[in-house]
């Protein structure tokens, strides 16, 4: 049976960073990447939209629903289509996001452990745990560089939604954490490849992984 790996955190907390090494560091068609992200209303098709005004960092702003139900069905071992999602229109985009089955699913997301239904679909869930100041500087680059916005417009945001946000649904998910991964390393930018493999050690060395170890053609426990 695949299990699935949880990894949350707040925004800029790299997260996404750690996830993507987790899939590296695992042999090939082992592992599988799922972003929360891609769950997000299809806002900008909603009557009178405002992004200015819209609370984004409420969970209710990504559909939960059909993200525990894909979850379950590749839990089950079988494939799904997620959805996929422009953050400069903020509208569900096509295709979607063919999201294959295997051995290890990782989603990774600030919301990830937010929703008790999914929470529980998890087999391991790890909190990346990063200081805050760290986190809004990666926000308010990444934001300018990639989603086309002003620094202005991301500090507006970050504190009229981001932060309490943060603080409602994100910060909280430390106690259902089966631990904590901190970022120690004051890095704007997690760009360091040996900073990286340290902080992906301790999840490596989680007993759910074992089967990897020393053997790229292993199966997991209980599969």
């Amino acid at each position: 049976m695949p299990r699935l790996i949880a990894i949350t955190g707040g925004s800029g907390s790299g997260k996404s960073t750690l996830a993507e090494a987790l899939i590296a560091a695992l042999p090939p068609g082992r592992a599988t990447l799922v972003r929360e992200d891609w769950y997000y209303l299809d806002a900008g098709g909603l009557p009178d939209f405002d992004p200015t005004a819209f609370d984004f960092d409420d969970v209710a702003a990504r559909d939960h629903r059909l993200m525990a139900e894909h979850l379950a069905v590749l839990k089950a071992g079988r494939p799904v289509e997620a959805p996929d999602y422009d953050f400069v229109t903020h509208r569900r985009t096509l295709p979607g996001n063919a999201v294959p089955t295997s051995d290890v699913v990782v989603l990774e997301g600030t919301h990830c452990l937010a929703t008790p239904e999914v929470a529980a679909l998890f087999d391991l869930k790890v909190f990346v745990d990063t200081p805050a100041d760290i986190r809004f500087i990666r926000r308010l680059l990444r934001d300018q560089s990639e989603r086309g916005r002003t620094a202005q417009s991301v500090i507006d945001q970050y504190l009229k939604t981001v932060r309490p946000g943060h603080e409602r649904f994100t910060e909280p998910s430390r106690a259902v954490a089966d631990f904590i991964v901190a970022d120690a390393t004051a890095a704007v930018r997690l760009a360091d490849p040996d900073a990286v493999k340290r902080l992906l050690a301790p999840v490596l060395a989680h007993p759910l992984f074992a089967p990897f170890r020393g053997d790229a053609c292993a199966t997991p426990e209980g599969a």
